[in-house]
């Protein structure tokens, strides 16, 4: 590690945290309208809407590795972050405009082809520019609390584009029921693929000064596919590294497999109208927001670890307490009824997300600068290319096992289909079950792996002046 470093200006923070588009606003917030586009209007079988984004997320998972190593070891006059995110603008761009245009007349064949090839496409395009992206975050600045505040500003872009490409496409494409017509969805993609070509190369051109002058990698002799293997190797022996990674995992599995079943549970369980649901998700954001805003000075006050077992705590108390008193029979509240208490609990879901998202990124970082101090190599790529493997592989496993279940609980899709369908009791407590406590008990397994991780502000000071000093001298 090199002498201090002067931390961003906002204006540097403004520029980074609008890169975070391409991943938040780009293909996580247009995955719910392709879904609904591709089954709905072009009348594509679920199973293979399914199995097509599934490929594009396992290929994402596998690829982070190989860009987290490449981007560590690029030397250029540009620095070795910044040349793979300009690389992967042009591509990111094509495949979102494309996912949403194919070809009219197509067979099913065709379009889950068509779907497959632009769903994995695009993912492998976003992750060039996102995996260098995050570890650029990291080197920005050196500050315990500083990388806190990068990450903030990078979450709270990344939200509020989610938000924007959301609202442009349901009230200038899809206003009056156009989500069930066709010659919306064009448009929207293309559209969405100008808001992040726009943010994308706003935050490459203004970071380029900046990411120039960073620290050069040692050039390294070996070719990527023989070096990678024992680079994977190295960063899982850093036992941060290993606690970090193992409980993001069950993290996002226990996300993921909720988040999958959002809107059954809504729409069957609390009776919730369609249209309402929207409010909910809002309650979410406005929760994530502030858990995004309020974390840094929560962080100036308490350990990091701690504001992640507050986080996973919000969480649990998301999947418990209304699911525990429905199952209980306390409390179960209808239709406009459910409304505010299902906006309540996904605010303080916000909140608790926030904080870990916050958390575990800035996390990850200082556990970087723990390897450099072990094994005399910066990594930043690597880890956070295992950062966002976690999260996708995660995040796939959790679709899957939501999936495995309703047929499990044999929910029953030809009732369901139908407006104002009422599903069996005994359907509706096994919804209950998977889509909230099951979840919150994979959360405490995360939670009771993640105790143990010993970096702590004191810690990190430590190593931070051994670096200093191993420089210098």
């Amino acid at each position: 590690m090199d002498a201090p470093r002067a931390g961003p200006t906002i204006l540097q923070k403004v520029f980074y945290g609008l890169g975070q588009a391409a991943q938040s606003g780009g293909f996580d917030t247009a995955v719910g309208f392709i879904f609904f586009y591709y089954s709905v209007v072009l009348g594509l079988s679920g199973t293979l809407i399914g199995a097509a984004l599934a490929v594009g997320l396992v290929f994402d998972a596998l690829v982070d590795p190989a860009i987290g190593s490449w981007s560590d070891n690029l030397k250029s006059r540009f620095g070795r972050r910044l040349p793979l995110m300009v690389l992967s603008i042009p591509p990111t761009v094509i495949c979102v405009g494309l996912l949403f245009s194919p070809p009219a007349g197509l067979s099913q064949t065709l379009l889950f082809v068509w779907l497959t090839t632009f769903a994995v496409a695009a993912r492998c395009a976003i992750s060039l520019f996102h995996v260098p992206y995050v570890a650029l975050g990291a080197e920005l600045t050196s500050d315990y609390a500083g990388r806190t505040s990068v990450v903030v500003y990078r979450s709270a872009a990344g939200v509020l584009a989610g938000l924007a490409i959301t609202a442009v496409g349901y009230t200038v494409f899809f206003a009056d029921g156009g989500l069930q017509r066709a010659e919306g969805y064009p448009g929207f993609g293309w559209s969405a693929a100008a808001v992040l070509f726009a943010c994308m190369s706003a935050c490459c051109l203004g970071l380029w000064r900046y990411a120039a002058a960073l620290p050069q990698p040692e050039q390294v002799a070996q070719p990527m596919w023989r070096r990678l293997p024992s680079e994977v190797i190295e960063i899982f022996a850093n036992r941060s590294f290993r606690l970090l990674f193992i409980s993001a995992v069950i993290t996002y599995v226990a996300q993921g497999l909720n988040a999958t079943l959002n809107q059954h549970s809504f729409v069957f369980v609390w009776l919730i109208k369609s249209e309402n649901i929207q409010f909910i998700s809002y309650a979410f954001v406005v929760g994530l927001l502030l858990g995004v805003g309020s974390a840094p000075r929560i962080q100036a006050r308490l350990e990091k670890k701690t504001v992640v077992l507050i986080g996973l705590s919000l969480l649990i108390a998301n999947w418990l307490v209304m699911q525990g008193a429905w199952l209980a029979g306390v409390y179960t509240p209808t239709g406009a009824a459910a409304l505010l208490p299902m906006q309540i609990n996904s605010f303080v879901a916000g909140i608790g997300l926030g904080f870990v998202s916050v958390a575990y990124p800035s996390m990850m970082a200082d556990a970087a600068d723990e390897h450099e101090h072990l094994f005399g190599r910066r990594r930043e790529g690597l880890y956070f290319a295992g950062l966002g493997f976690a999260n996708k592989a995660a995040v796939a496993l959790g679709v899957f096992i939501a999936g495995r279940a309703l047929d499990v609980i044999r929910f029953p899709a030809d009732i369901a289909k139908t407006p104002g369908a009422v599903l069996p009791p005994e359907v509706q407590t096994s919804l209950v079950w998977v889509w909230g406590p099951i979840p919150a008990l994979v959360a405490v397994v995360s939670m009771v792996i993640f105790a143990s991780y010993a970096i702590t502000r004191t810690r990190h000071a430590v190593i931070a002046a051994e670096l200093r000093t191993r420089a210098g001298g």
